[in-house]
């Protein structure tokens, strides 16, 4: 295993992908790169490419026009992958249960692996969702075959 594989074990990457939502979720998950609340502390960095992302955060309830898409992004993504529903649109589809032009929740279109609850979810919600959603593919990533080598050792030494 090279040292960058070793980093990304450690600190995976986020996709933020909004299937049709009010934008009130996207607003939180902006915030979460804000100096308030400051998520990249946690490893979470926020990447624009499905290849590059281990963990998929997903707002709004999925679109028929969106389904396609997200289930593209979601085969692009290597594994070990997680799935982020964030806020009860990208749940359950609520409050547009009676619309035509979509799938309610994502779980109908790919797998979740985290629900966030929330119209619009807090920060702090977030937050809890993304470290719940790091711990789950950190023991996925432990899972590597055992030609990738143990973990470095990282004592501080005088």
């Amino acid at each position: 295993m090279t040292l960058s594989d070793r980093a990304k074990v450690r600190s995976p990457w986020i996709l933020h992908f909004d299937t049709g939502s009010c934008n009130g979720c996207d607003l939180e998950v902006w915030a979460l790169l804000s100096p308030k609340y400051d998520v990249e502390r946690f490893g979470m960095v926020n990447k624009a490419n499905p290849k590059h992302a281990d963990i998929l955060l997903i707002t709004g309830p999925v679109t028929k026009k969106c389904e396609e898409r997200l289930r593209n992004l979601y085969d692009q993504t290597p594994e070990p992958k997680l799935v982020i529903a964030c806020g009860d649109c990208a749940s359950t589809g609520a409050p547009f249960t009676d619309c035509y032009n979509h799938n309610h929740g994502v779980n109908n279109v790919i797998p979740v692996d985290v629900f966030v609850p929330g119209c619009a979810c807090r920060p702090e919600a977030i937050i809890d969702a993304v470290l719940l959603a790091i711990g789950k593919w950190k023991e996925m990533s432990n899972d590597l075959p055992e030609e990738y080598g143990p973990e470095p050792d990282h004592e501080v030494r005088p």
